[in-house]
C-alpha cells in the first residue's frame, strides 16, 4: 500500500465496476448477462421482436390462406358428400341387403358368392370384354391414321382438328345414340345405301348377331380425343430422324415401324389406357340403343347396364353395389397388367 500525500494513511479500496448512471434495470427483472448485451425490446422467456415487416407480411400471409380456404370449401364440401361419402357407402352396402325400401341387413359376403353363379353377369362379362377389346384398338388405329394424316401439314389444320374431335363430345349424348339406332334400323340410312346397290339389309341393332357391332362402331366414332393426342406426339418427334433414315434408303413403312411407332408408345400407352378404362364404364349407348334392357337376346347387355338393372329395375342396391366395386377391382387388375406389360414395349426418350 501507498501513503496518500506522504502521511502514511493506507488508501481506500477503489468501488466495484457497476452499470453507467444512465442504465436501467430490465423490465422484467432479470439482470444483464456479463459481457452479452440486452436485446432491444426483448421479453424475458422470449427472442428478440419480430420486426414489422415480417409480423405484417405473415399476417397478409395468414388472410390470404384463409381465402383461399373459403373459395375451396364448397369443392371439399362437394367431395366429401358427393364423392368420397358414397364411395364408403356403397362399399358397406355391397355386403348387405338393401332395397331401397327398407334399412340395410348384414350379408357378409353374400352378394358376392352370387355374383358366381349369376348366368347374366357371365353373360354381360364377355359381351363387355368382346366390346373393350374390339372397339379401343380400333379407335386407336382410326385416331393414330388420321392423326398422320393432318401431320403432313394440312392447310386449316386447326378446322380439321375440331370437327375431328366433336364425335368424342357428342358420342355419349342421347341424341347421338338416338340417332345411331335410327341409322342401323330397319328402314335406317345404311339400309337405304345398301338398297341402291341391290343388298337386302336388316334391322342391325335388333339383329344379336350385329347389334354389338353397332356399339363397337359408336365408340370407334369417338376416336377425336386420342386423336389430338397423338397429333401432338407426333409434333415431338424430331424430323431429323426422318431425314437420315431417307438418305439410308428407308421408305415410309420402314420409317413408320423404325422410328413413329417406337417414339409414339408411350402416347399408345397413354390413349390405351384411358379409352379402355372408358369403355368398361360404357352406358348411354348401350340403354339408349337397346331400350334399357341389353337385346336383342341379351346380345348388348354390357357390364354397366346390368348394374344398373338389378339396381333400379330391381331395386338390389347390395347385389348392384357388389358388382360396382367388383368392376373396380377388374379395371384396376388390367390397368395395373397394361403398367407392368408396357416395359417390354414402350420406348421412352431417356
Amino acid at each position: 500500500m501507498s501513503d496518500r500525500g506522504g502521511t502514511g494513511m493506507p488508501s481506500p479500496p477503489a468501488p466495484a465496476p457497476g452499470p453507467p448512471p444512465h442504465a436501467q434495470p430490465p423490465a422484467t427483472g432479470q439482470a444483464p448477462v456479463a459481457g452479452r448485451p440486452a436485446a432491444a425490446g426483448s421479453v424475458r422467456g422470449r427472442g428478440p421482436d419480430v420486426p414489422p415487416r415480417r409480423r405484417r407480411r405473415a399476417s397478409f400471409a395468414r388472410r390470404r390462406d384463409r381465402v383461399a380456404y373459403v373459395f375451396l370449401a364448397p369443392w371439399f364440401i362437394g367431395m366429401v358428400v358427393f364423392t368420397i361419402g358414397p364411395i364408403f357407402a356403397s362399399l358397406y352396402l355391397s355386403f348387405t341387403d338393401y332395397t331401397l325400401l327398407s334399412p340395410p341387413k348384414w350379408l357378409g359376403f353374400d352378394n358376392y358368392r352370387e355374383m358366381l353363379d349369376d348366368p347374366r353377369l357371365r353373360k354381360s362379362l364377355v359381351v363387355t370384354f368382346q366390346y373393350v377389346f374390339v372397339s379401343v384398338p380400333l379407335q386407336l388405329i382410326l385416331a393414330l391414321g388420321l392423326a398422320m394424316l393432318l401431320n403432313r401439314g394440312v392447310r386449316g389444320l386447326a378446322i380439321y382438328r375440331s370437327v375431328f374431335y366433336l364425335p368424342s363430345l357428342l358420342a355419349g349424348s342421347v341424341s347421338i345414340a338416338i340417332l345411331w339406332r335410327q341409322i342401323f334400323g330397319n328402314d335406317g340410312l345404311i339400309n337405304q345405301v345398301l338398297d341402291l346397290v341391290g343388298i337386302e339389309g336388316t334391322s342391325w341393332v335388333a339383329h344379336p348377331d350385329f347389334a354389338l357391332g353397332t356399339l363397337v362402331l359408336l365408340n370407334a366414332w369417338t376416336f377425336g380425343a386420342p386423336m389430338v393426342i397423338f397429333l401432338a406426339g407426333l409434333r415431338q418427334i424430331p424430323q431429323m430422324y426422318y431425314e437420315a433414315a431417307a438418305v439410308d434408303g428407308a421408305g415410309v413403312v420402314a420409317r413408320f415401324f423404325r422410328i413413329t411407332l417406337p417414339l409414339l408408345t408411350p402416347v399408345i400407352f397413354f390413349n390405351l389406357v384411358l379409352q379402355m378404362i372408358g369403355a368398361f364404364q360404357s352406358f348411354t349407348q348401350a340403354f339408349v340403343i337397346s331400350g334399357g334392357q341389353g337385346g336383342p337376346a341379351d346380345a348388348t347387355l354390357l357390364y354397366t347396364l346390368y348394374l344398373y338393372d338389378r339396381g333400379f329395375g330391381s331395386f338390389e342396391m347390395g347385389y348392384a353395389s357388389a358388382m360396382a366395386w367388383s368392376l373396380l377391382v377388374v379395371i384396376a387388375a388390367l390397368t395395373a397388367a397394361n403398367f407392368l406389360l408396357a416395359k417390354r414395349w414402350v420406348f421412352y426418350s431417356d
